[in-house]
Formats: structure tokens, sequence, C-alpha cells
């Protein structure tokens, strides 16, 4: 059974990987283990991460756009990711998500394809950036079902990804030790961390023609 999300989210969701945005759907995957978010609220980890999430959410970009029915990164996507990845280093005790979305032209089924491309070119820049690939491991596409705008016409703000924090790293020693205060209060020095360049195309590429619907000619995609 899925519900329409009717108010604010609770940002305690985070750390069960769902975190949907006002508007979109949420399945009950990941609700009922009252243990497992009890240990993480007693133990700090939950709000923790919510705190991370904030201020991570307040020092960079945490969305970028993509031309329609493209996984194709460009400038603008390119330097808010730059940006991403510089703050994500500072921070090796934990995990981020990318979350890939599109807007509500074509079929779901094409469009659930096109969000999972769109977050894959995004981690792909964030892994040339430095980034481990192990703590990028949550891709979620979200596909058409959390458009920022209703519109069943091309919707650039809906053509996105968004980068999240999802956790800790479980083995980091940091971690084990309970520290979270420190590890979310960290010193973040942008101008030391700041790649000098980034050459890295993005990966993902944009999508062929021929997709399913016919391309982006035959509005396949969003």
């Amino acid at each position: 059974m899925r519900r329409l999300i009717l108010g604010t989210i609770p940002a305690a969701l985070l750390l069960a990987g769902c975190a949907p945005e006002l508007g979109g759907e949420l399945s009950n995957r990941g609700f009922g283990n009252a243990t497992m978010n009890n240990v993480l609220i007693q133990s700090g980890q939950m709000s923790y991460a919510v705190s991370l999430s904030n201020r991570f959410a307040d020092a960079v970009p945490t969305t970028i756009n993509f031309a329609f029915d493209s996984a194709e990164l460009d400038a603008e996507a390119r330097t808010a990711l730059a940006q991403q990845a510089a703050f994500i280093r500072q921070f090796p005790e934990v995990r981020f998500a990318v979350y890939g979305h599109t807007d509500l032209v074509g079929s779901a089924a094409y469009n659930e394809g096109l969000g999972l491309r769109r977050a894959q070119a995004a981690v792909s820049f964030l892994v040339s950036q430095g980034i481990d690939r192990g703590r990028l491991e949550a891709l979620v596409s979200q596909g058409e079902t959390q458009p920022l705008v209703a519109t069943q016409s091309p919707e650039r703000a809906n053509r996105r990804t968004v980068t999240d924090v999802r956790g800790f790293v479980e083995d980091n020693p940091d971690v084990l030790n309970g520290k979270y205060a420190a590890i979310v209060f960290r010193e973040y020095v942008l101008s030391a961390t700041t790649p000098t360049g980034f050459a890295a195309s993005g990966g993902g590429g944009g999508e062929a023609a021929g997709g399913e619907g016919g391309g982006e000619g035959g509005a396949a995609g969003g």
C-alpha cells in the first residue's frame, strides 16, 4: 500500500533511505523496524545525520538539473558536483545517496531508467573527484514520482538529481566510538579541498534517440 504525502517529511526518515520530497509518494518499505529506529535515535545517529544533512544543504548546491531526455552533465552541473565532492571529502565517516528524477513526459518505466542513469552520471563524477564509490552505494531512481512542478509538460526543475546524507560508515573508527557530534561539526574548509579542475565528462552520456517511445523527438523521456 502506498500513501501520498500531505505534509512536511520528518527529517528522521533520512537514515531509513526514504526521504521523499513534498508531494511525492512514500512506500512502506523501511518502516516497521522499530528496534533499529530506536537504536539510531538513542545512540544519536539519527539526529546527527539530520544535522549533517542540513549543513550539507546549507553549504553546497545539492541539486543539479538536466536537459530533456538526457543524462549528460553540463558545466553548471559539474561545478555543483565538484562543490559537493569538496564537502563529502571532509567527512569520510558519512555515506551519501544520489536520487535521480525526471519530468512527467514519457512512460513511467522509461523515466525510472532515465532517473537511474542521471544518478549514475552524478555518482561517476563524484567518484572522479576522489570520493570512495563505496560511500555512494545508495543509487536511487525516483523517476517521475516526485515532481517539484506538477505539470505534464517538459519541466527542467523536475529533471534533476538530489544528493543527500544517507548515514554513517559502520566500520569507521570514529563512528564505532560514537563521535557523531565531532563528525558533524568538523571544520569545513572549502579552500583546502576544492579541485583545481575537473576534466571528467560526467559519465552517463546522453540518451539514445531511439529509446522507448521514440527518444526525445517522440517525447519518450522526461
